[in-house]
């Protein structure tokens, strides 16, 4: 089956390959031109199901499976905060370092230099007979020293629980059964198999 990806950033479409090896999986760029997707949704949910639906329509070709990823971290003493503005949160052309600084800042700001939060990833997936979206969480801490190279996004401040590393520090093969992403994209697995 060929599972189409409705995202252009490199580090997810990593992640999704390699959680989903059984399939042909393809970012949507290498079959159109890549286009600007509006993400006006107030939830994680939303804005995934707005990616896959996009994409979805822009393909135009029925027989395509297409499966998008919306996921952000939420930061208790910054009430849930950046969440669904993560790959945004210190504005909109933002790299990861800039969005990973900012919520170092926000923290101290706080006057911590640890706080209580979570990922959260919803994966949608749509086809031309259903929509589907399932859900996957990590919990831990984030710390405003960061820590290791490995990963993406924030990554290097994040420490998943019972663990005293953060993920920049941990293999691959750990993050893998930790990730938010990959408890997400299990479910999304079962989905696909009955598709």
């Amino acid at each position: 089956m060929k599972l189409v990806l409705a995202t252009s950033n490199k580090g997810k479409v990593k992640e999704i390959k390699a959680l989903c090896e059984d399939y042909e999986v393809i970012p949507y760029g290498e079959l159109i031109q890549e286009f600007e997707i509006i993400e006006d949704g107030t939830t994680f949910k939303e804005n995934a199901l707005i990616k896959a639906r996009a994409v979805f329509k822009a393909l135009n070709d029925d027989t395509l499976v297409v499966l998008a990823d919306d996921s952000g971290i939420s930061v208790d003493v910054l009430d849930g905060k950046p969440g669904i503005y993560s790959a945004r949160y210190a504005g909109v052309d933002a790299t990861d370092k800039d969005n990973l600084y900012e919520l170092i800042n926000s923290i101290k700001e706080k006057g911590v230099k640890r706080s209580k939060a979570h990922y959260t990833a919803a994966i949608a997936i749509v086809t031309k007979e259903s929509e589907y979206c399932v859900h996957g969480w990590m919990y831990g801490d984030v710390v405003s020293e960061p820590s290791g190279d490995g990963g993406f996004g924030y990554d290097p401040i994040f420490v998943p629980l019972g663990y005293d590393k953060t993920l920049g520090d941990i293999n691959d093969e750990t993050k893998k059964k930790l990730s938010h992403r990959s408890k997400a994209l299990s479910l999304a697995r079962i989905i696909l198999q009955t598709l």
